[in-house]
C-alpha cells in the first residue's frame, strides 16, 4: 500500500482524483524518462519539476515533459524577468521542502509562481512527483493547472 505524502493529502482535502503509481527507484538512473518507463507512461505524459531563479523576479517553479530540456530564454519571459537560472541542488531543498528528485509544487515549502509547459494541456493524464522518490501522481492536467495556479507557456525544448 502506497504511503500519503503531503501531496496526496492536499490533493484528497482538494477533491481532486489522483492515482499514485509506486516505482522501484534505481540510484544508478532515476532520470524523468526512466521513471516515465517504469510507471508505464510516455515521456511527454511524465513531467518533471525544476526550480529555476530569475535575476530579478526571484524563484519560480517550471514544469516540463520529461523527454525535453527548459528553454531558459522562454522562461525568463514568462516569468517577467531578462534571465533565468536553475537552481543549484543546495538551493533546492530550502525553497521547495523536497529533495532532488522529489521534487512538486504540491505542497512546496514556499508558494511560487508556477509554470507548465503548453504541452501539458495536449495529454489526457500526466504524472509529477507526489514528493518523495519512488511516488508519481496521475491525474488530470486540467486539475493540475487549477490546483497550482500555473501559467502554461512553451518553456520546453
Amino acid at each position: 500500500m502506497t504511503r500519503k505524502t503531503n501531496a496526496m493529502r492536499l490533493l484528497d482535502q482538494a477533491g481532486i482524483a489522483f492515482e499514485p503509481r509506486e516505482y522501484a527507484l534505481s540510484i544508478d538512473d532515476f532520470s524523468a524518462e526512466r521513471v516515465a518507463d517504469l510507471v508505464g507512461m510516455a515521456p511527454d505524459q511524465v513531467f518533471k519539476t525544476l526550480v529555476a531563479i530569475g535575476e530579478r523576479s526571484g524563484p519560480c517553479f517550471a514544469v516540463i515533459p520529461a523527454n525535453t530540456e527548459l528553454n531558459l530564454k522562454a522562461l525568463a519571459a514568462a516569468h517577467g524577468d531578462r534571465k533565468v537560472h536553475l537552481a543549484s541542488l543546495r538551493e533546492v531543498l530550502p525553497l521547495t521542502g523536497y529533495e532532488r528528485g522529489a521534487v512538486t509544487v504540491i505542497g512546496a515549502k514556499k508558494p511560487l509562481p508556477v509554470y507548465v509547459d503548453e504541452i501539458m494541456e495536449l495529454c489526457d493524464e500526466i504524472a509529477v512527483s507526489a514528493g518523495t522518490k519512488g511516488i508519481q501522481l496521475v491525474l488530470a492536467p486540467t486539475d493540475y493547472i487549477e490546483f497550482t495556479g500555473a501559467t502554461v507557456a512553451p518553456i520546453g525544448v
